[in-house]
């Protein structure tokens, strides 16, 4: 088994982060935790829906690098920074997992940013 970092360095506020943006190790994909971006900078505006949508469709356009889609996906880790976020995060995610979801967690937690969500996944797609 090897390791493979995919994807560019990941910048906030002109600062590279110390993480990749996700790793190959064998068949299985990990994702670096997403949290909504807009125009190149955290998105602190907008309602759970929206940051769910930005988030989902950012890490679809990251598995795509890694050569796989959201249906590749087997984990979802999920923190929401308030309890009364979860409907409109579980609307929006079962848009986008309608059959065959993968198993997920979700919590609630202070976020290191000022964001509503941040997911994490692990996509499983042999070489």
């Amino acid at each position: 088994m090897h390791k493979k970092v995919i994807g560019d360095p990941v910048v906030i506020g002109g600062r590279t982060l110390s993480l990749s943006r996700a790793i190959r190790a064998g068949d299985f994909i990990f994702l670096t935790g997403q949290v909504p971006f807009k125009n190149g900078e955290v998105m602190t505006d907008g309602t759970i829906e929206e940051q769910t949508e930005v988030v989902i469709e950012d890490i679809k356009k990251t598995l795509q690098t890694a050569n796989c889609q959201l249906i590749d996906i087997v984990k979802a880790m999920v923190w929401l920074s308030k309890r009364e976020y979860f409907p409109g995060f579980n609307e929006v995610f079962s848009k986008y997992f309608p059959v065959d979801p993968p198993a997920r967690s979700a919590v609630v937690n202070e976020l290191l940013v000022d964001v509503k969500v941040e997911i994490e996944v692990i996509a499983y797609k042999p070489e």
